[in-house]
């Protein structure tokens, strides 16, 4: 899941639990809404996590091997 969909879930997940004022028989939508607020503060998390890895200005440790011909 990428950041654009984790936040597409924290906003559909935040209209249904604060916006909406429908009532569904057998669906509690306040409920719906807090796991999609979930699952998408989650994998925003884990997006970014893994973005860390790849940012241009993460540590990485090189090592340079130089080998010295004698002739």
């Amino acid at each position: 899941m990428g950041i654009g969909a984790s936040i597409f879930l924290l906003a559909a997940g935040a209209i249904l639990t604060f916006a909406v004022e429908w009532t569904v028989q057998g669906v509690d939508l306040e409920a719906v809404g807090i796991i999609l607020m979930i699952v998408g503060a989650l994998g925003l998390l884990l997006s970014l996590l893994f973005w860390r890895d790849a940012a241009p200005w993460a540590s990485r440790d090189r090592t340079v091997v130089r080998e010295e011909h004698l002739l």
